[in-house]
């Protein structure tokens, strides 16, 4: 049995390396089944197309979607594909009825969802046939047919269906019949009616499993875009281990928790017939993959893996009357059960039961959320709360190392915790968390719990070091410290470190941002670096300084005599009196944050213009840290105080001419700055006279090769949406990462090298006290040995500095090429946040800086 997933089946390479792995199989003798997904997107492109016929406005759709497909053919050399053609007719018939009728039930949601596989096979099996292979199609609704379900509802019944998955000897000499190369559809089966239901989304995997399991099937492959399970996303965690071998268990802990690779409902069937079950990548063969079966690797109690799941509902149910009071939870889980809500994760205490609600095992919307909390009035006060994540630690025998993990405890301090469960089977250890804290939280986790471990029959290599150099055949743009390493060089001498700024570099940042039609101003956030060729650059491309202390204010006046008071914004937070007293003074435009200033220093402010730093209640960003906005963060008025924060104003006869609200920095979602503006928008019913909405910074930089930039044109698009809500106001952004982050590099000597058993060392000549980011946020900087650029990157190692601390570190297993005393490593990334962090910790003096003008 071979499943293939919608990004293997969506490219020629990839139906190549398909038609090599059967062929493969076919040479052995082993009749084979391949079982295949909708081609990427399709059926998210499908769901949208049935909304939209609904509303008889689908044309544009269903040409793209006709499209892709073709294309694809086109690319398979396949012009003519009969079967394809055949199940295109049948679609476009479904969709016109939709069309008419404007209205569609589940049976015809699940069919129209349905003909992504469908249309896939079509082609998959007419590409087979042209290569030389035997192949036949199978309808895989002839062969999986739906079980009924007590309490399902009509939804779930054709959305999320369970097949038998018995021995089928029927199937078998089927198989055998038709040459022994048989292709057909994930994701879809046939109730008892005859019509298409779906097994869910991800449900792919699920019908692999059901089929293997009903051929009694000697192996069971499930080939992806990745080479097996890993320890963590390798997406955000570029550290995290290959798992070479799991227990069915394990999979199914880490497949629950969160790791999308492997569908968790594709393992039972597997395990129950005693199929041993690999994970493996379609694009990289070679690469090996995960093994599950009833062997452990280890059975030693280890964490193996650090998962993420995010779209979690709490619901809390409190009551005082659910003490001591029989048959509570048995009154409140027959509601879940009434409305076909399945419960994940349990927490209780004497007067509040909260559990969970996963969106891979419910179909959650608002309404049914809303039903649900509203059915479970009559026994307690319910509310939902989310977005939120669970983050487990999962492994073997959790329950031996819990004093082993004191210091992976550590990383929620500060955090939100709604709900802690250790796992009845001890397989696991699940937080459940603000959806915006997941992330850097998993990364610190697994730095702590998974790094350090040694290769084993568990842990083989981290996902860098499988991929080394390999950047998904994509073409990158190489960085400017490429194009002028030989000056990089240079410019370092002697020294044993240095920051290097392009000023190139920075002038095309904020030309990038200039060229934004939404935005009237940009004002700098000189906090990220205040070195005087940096400010005077900007300056020079019309962009104006933000400042946050009189230092800074001081600081950009010396670099730029003669600068104007219109060219700054001051935005200080919980400075003392004097230093507000001293602004006013100066004629500086003064954001005010705290409605204590209000009302205790109205003399002061009586009769001036203000802006008003606004919280909209989310923080957003890369780290805890610098996510500035909600209850856990010291700026901002919140907005229930505005009405409050208005009458002060008045009062004191302060005129509020601007609203700006800041939510967090490293932020990639343009949709986070349309939140802030619709947010700020809100707040001018408290303040009409406001003649600027700013929104901010935070803007987003890639903090390593290959992953995508933030989408100017699609946040400019954006912001242009909401200008009938703004009106004559100006929209404002004051960035400072972005426009300096890239610019920076930081150069340091090699100065020793070490091992320790199989843990390899590269130390420089400065560390944190140069650069603190990923001490301080465990942030990523990509590192290279710019001295021997171009060569292999074949050594793993952990590069450290020569401060007295363990968290002296720049990066954990990096690759490198092989590195030797004297060797200049070049810290990417490092214009922001950088030197103006630094410190002389240990009295070392960090490093100097440098600039590089136009080439």
């Amino acid at each position: 049995m071979v499943k293939f997933g919608g990004s293997s089946v969506s490219s020629l390479p990839n139906w190549q390396s398909i038609a090599a792995i059967v062929r493969a199989h076919r040479e052995r003798g082993c009749p084979v089944l391949i079982v295949h997904s909708a081609v990427t997107g399709v059926t998210d492109q499908l769901e949208r197309l049935l909304e939209l016929a609904i509303l008889d406005d689908h044309s544009t759709a269903f040409t793209a979607l006709e499209a892709r497909h073709r294309q694809l053919l086109t690319e398979l050399g396949l012009p003519d594909c009969s079967e394809f053609e055949a199940q295109w007719q049948q679609l476009a018939q479904v969709i016109a009825g939709v069309a008419r009728v404007r209205a569609a039930s589940d049976a015809t949601r699940a069919r129209i969802m349905g003909f992504g596989e469908l249309l896939a096979t079509a082609i998959g099996v007419r590409f087979l046939q042209s290569v030389g292979l035997q192949a036949s199609w199978l309808d895989a609704r002839t062969v999986l047919q739906a079980e009924p379900r007590a309490n399902a509802s009509q939804r779930a019944h054709y959305l999320s269906a369970s097949c038998a998955y018995g021995a089928d000897p029927v199937l078998r000499e089927r198989l055998q019949r038709h040459g022994e190369l048989l292709i057909t559809q994930g994701f879809i089966a046939s109730d008892a009616a005859g019509a298409t239901v779906l097994l869910g989304r991800g449900g792919s995997d699920t019908s692999a499993a059901y089929l293997a399991a009903k051929l009694s099937a000697e192996r069971l492959e499930i080939w992806t875009d990745v080479p097996g399970m890993f320890s963590a996303n390798p997406r955000t965690t570029p550290g995290a281990r290959q798992l070479r071998q799991l227990t069915y268990d394990e999979a199914q802990e880490i497949a629950t928790a969160g790791a999308k690779v492997l569908h968790p409902r594709c393992i039972l069937p597997a395990r129950q017939a005693a199929v041993p079950l690999w994970v493996l990548a379609t694009p990289a063969p070679q690469q090996g993959g995960t093994r599950l079966s009833h062997l452990p690797g280890s059975d030693a109690a280890q964490v193996k893996a650090v998962c993420v799941k995010k779209g979690i509902t709490l619901i809390s149910m409190d009551s005082p009357g659910m003490w001591h009071q029989v048959g509570f939870l048995a009154d409140a889980f027959g509601i879940f059960k009434q409305l076909g809500l399945s419960v994940d994760l349990v927490s209780t205490s004497e007067t509040n039961v909260t559990v969970s609600l996963d969106p891979q095992a419910n179909t959650l919307d608002s309404t049914i959320v809303a039903e649900l909390v509203d059915a479970l009035a009559p026994l307690c006060r319910a509310r939902a709360i989310g977005p939120c994540a669970s983050i487990s630690l999962v492994g073997r025998n959790i329950r031996a190392i819990i004093h082993q993990l004191g210091d992976a405890l550590a990383v929620f301090e500060e955090q939100r915790i709604y709900l802690v469960s250790q796992a009845a089977n001890d397989l696991n250890f699940t937080f459940v968390v603000d959806e915006s804290q997941c992330d850097r939280l998993v990364n610190e986790l697994h730095d702590l719990l998974v790094r350090p471990v040694r290769a084993d029959d568990v842990f083989g290599p981290t996902w860098e070091q499988l991929f080394a150099g390999d950047t998904g055949n994509q073409p990158l743009r190489a960085p400017w410290w490429v194009r002028r390493r030989a000056a990089l060089l240079e410019k370092l001498g002697s020294r044993q470190s240095a920051y290097v700024y392009d000023l190139q570099t920075i002038r095309e940042r904020a030309r990038e941002l200039r060229a934004m039609r939404s935005v009237k101003r940009v004002f700098y956030a000189m906090k990220a670096n205040w070195h005087p060729d940096v400010l005077r650059t900007l300056y020079g491309e019309k962009i104006s300084i933000e400042c946050v202390s009189r230092g800074e204010v001081e600081h950009a006046r010396q670099a730029l005599p003669g600068l104007p008071v219109d060219a700054l914004l001051f935005t200080p937070n919980f400075a003392p009196r004097a230093e507000y007293q001293w602004a006013l003074e100066q004629g500086l435009r003064v954001t005010v944050d705290n409605v204590h200033i209000l009302r205790e220093w109205a003399g002061l402010l009586g009769g001036r213009e203000i802006f008003l730093r606004v919280d909209p209640g989310t923080g957003r960003g890369h780290h805890q840290h610098v996510r500035t906005g909600g209850a856990y963060s010291k700026f901002g008025i919140p907005m229930e105080a505005l009405p409050t924060a208005c009458a002060l104003a008045a009062a004191a006869g302060v005129r509020v001419v601007g609203l700006h609200a800041h939510v967090g920095s490293g932020v990639m979602n343009p949709a986070s700055w349309i939140a802030t503006g619709q947010a700020l928008v809100a707040a001018l019913e408290h303040f009409p006279e406001a003649r600027v909405i700013d929104l901010g910074g935070g803007l987003g930089v890639p903090d390593r090769a290959g992953k995508p930039s933030l989408d100017l044109a699609a946040l400019d698009r954006e912001l242009a949406a909401l200008a009938p809500a703004v009106g004559d106001r100006e929209l404002w952004l004051e960035p400072g990462r972005f426009l300096v982050a890239e610019a920076g590099v930081l150069l340091a000597r090699v100065t020793q090298l070490k091992s320790k058993d199989d843990v390899h060392y590269v130390g420089v000549s400065t560390g944190m006290n140069s650069l603190i980011r990923p001490a301080l946020y465990g942030a990523h900087h990509d590192i290279h040995n710019l001295s021997r650029w171009g060569e292999p990157e074949t050594q793993t190692a952990s590069i450290v500095g020569p401060i007295c601390e363990t968290g002296d570190f720049l990066g954990h297993d990096r690759q490198l090429s092989v590195c030797a005393e004297g060797d200049v490593l070049l810290v990417a990334t490092a214009g922001a946040y950088g030197a103006v962090m630094s410190s002389r910790y240990n009295l070392r003096l960090p490093a100097e800086e440098l600039v590089l003008e136009s080439d």
